[in-house]
């Protein structure tokens, strides 16, 4: 049986984290980064600046060690003051050796950013998009913030001296420091919108969304979820979907999709066969139940994600 949801969630999702470079500034400088439909990642290794988010969007001071995390879905804009002309990200000269750029007239480096962003192409950013705030600010100061601090140096330190296998420690670092973000969400879950991050982190919950994860192709009913965790049925449905956004039972339907999904990615199993990994006994419910959910029919849904690799 799955002990832990979250690691669940992520190899379901195929997020990968992707390092993509950063840039070191001097004096007065400015620049946007655009969204792309994907979480946006990055980590101020020195010095300070201030992120304004458009259209309109108040300032937010990030220090030494902070790092945010947008959702991809507006503009935003690093700067050292308000007012100054953003450059646009994609006009950045990159150094190819180190990708990092160059900003600002000042000789001296008072600000240095590393970058990355969190590809969701893989499902299509249901899952992770819909559990995470418009924007994620980890301070350098909040109490998980510890092993953070030493994963955003030790990427600055790969950047720096580019040693064997750089290409590999730097994905695998951004990959680190993406789960530590999400740990320190779940530390200060009040701040996620509903969604299965926030029904994680409740613990009274949690006994149920392991019964689930760990079996999902057994016909689950309200009862012996609400009995998992110690409650009745309708505190226990009532408290679920104020955390997860969606009924108990809705919630297991979503589950067994985003599985049968990545199924679908990742193997050539029959669909039939692939429908009782999920719970139906009839590959035709089954079809039926994740074209609704996903919008496409299994088959299809399959060659499409073939012809994208």
């Amino acid at each position: 049986m799955s002990v832990d949801p979250l690691s669940d969630a992520l190899a379901v999702a195929d997020a990968r984290s992707v390092f993509s470079g950063g840039f070191t500034a001097g004096g007065d400088w400015a620049i946007r980064l655009r969204g792309r439909d994907r979480l946006k990642v990055n980590a101020v290794v020195r010095g300070g600046c201030l992120l304004v988010r458009e259209p309109a969007g108040e300032p937010l001071r990030l220090t030494e060690g902070d790092v945010v995390i947008s959702d991809g879905g507006q503009p935003y804009t690093l700067c050292s003051r308000p007012g100054v002309e953003p450059t646009d990200s994609e006009d950045v000269v990159m150094d190819p050796a180190t990708r990092m750029g160059r900003l600002g007239p000042g000789e001296d480096v008072d600000v240095v950013c590393v970058s990355g962003h969190i590809d969701l192409s893989r499902d299509r950013g249901d899952l992770l998009r819909r559990a995470l705030p418009e924007l994620v600010h980890v301070r350098a100061d909040s109490p998980e913030a510890g092993v953070l601090r030493w994963l955003i140096g030790q990427l600055a330190a790969e950047m720096r001296t580019r040693r064997a296998g750089v290409e590999l420690v730097s994905a695998q670092l951004a990959q680190l420091m993406f789960v530590q973000v999400l740990r320190v969400c779940l530390a200060e879950s009040d701040g996620l919108p509903p969604g299965w991050l926030r029904a994680i982190a409740d613990e009274r919950l949690a006994p149920a969304l392991r019964l689930m994860h760990g079996d999902p192709a057994h016909p689950w009913q309200l009862e012996e979820l609400a009995r998992a965790a110690a409650m009745s049925r309708t505190t226990f449905a009532v408290r679920f979907k104020e955390a997860a956004g969606v009924p108990p039972l809705t919630y297991l339907l979503n589950w067994r999709m985003n599985l049968a999904a990545r199924a679908l990615r990742q193997d050539t199993a029959p669909v039939g066969a692939l429908a009782r990994s999920v719970g139906y006994t009839s590959e035709s419910a089954f079809s039926n139940a994740f074209k609704r959910a996903v919008g496409v029919a299994p088959r299809r849904y399959r060659e499409e994600a073939l012809a994208r690799s």
